[in-house]
């Protein structure tokens, strides 16, 4: 068995329901985002999943797991979860949400209890990278298990940056 680099909740979390995940630590670059995780560690940027904490127009937190090298149509996003708004959150509020330092916000064991979309198309790898729970860590895994786990639902929201 690999030797545990850290233990945060979301880690705590996917031990403990038997999920088999690989560990992928990195140097940390304040505001390198998964663009910066992804070069580290050679992965394809489209495989790193940014999970994001976004609110609706009530002020009611959300989870949106996108491609890394992706933006959020937020208009798109609202339609297709019935909403009338969708914008991302301050970073203190994402983080009293989630119980996350943003940069190291994972979907996994969050504070609140928040429905979670996910980029369809991130569905289709066998397997995705996606922060386990601080700055400079994330976790490789099958995304069927955030659907499994999380009740993560497909959404097509996706604009690839340029």
């Amino acid at each position: 068995m690999a030797k545990h680099i850290t233990e945060t909740p979301a880690t705590q979390l996917l031990r403990r329901l038997k999920v088999k995940f690989d560990e992928h630590p990195y140097d940390y670059v304040e505001h390198g985002g998964a663009m910066e995780s992804a070069r580290q560690l050679g992965v394809d940027p489209n495989r790193v999943a940014k999970t994001l904490v976004m609110e609706d127009e009530s002020a009611r937190p959300l989870i949106v797991l996108m491609h890394g090298d992706c933006e959020v149509s937020t208009k798109n996003l609202a339609r297709q979860i019935g909403v009338k708004k969708v914008a991302p959150c301050a970073p203190a509020t994402a983080q009293r949400h989630s119980g996350y330092l943003v940069g190291g916000t994972s979907p996994f064991a969050t504070r609140k209890k928040m429905p979670v979309w996910i980029e369809r198309t991130l569905l289709d790898y066998p397997c995705i990278y996606l922060n386990g729970g601080r700055r400079g860590y994330l976790i490789s895994l099958d995304p069927s298990v955030l659907v499994q786990l999380l009740d993560a639902r497909p959404v097509e929201a996706a604009i690839p940056k340029h």
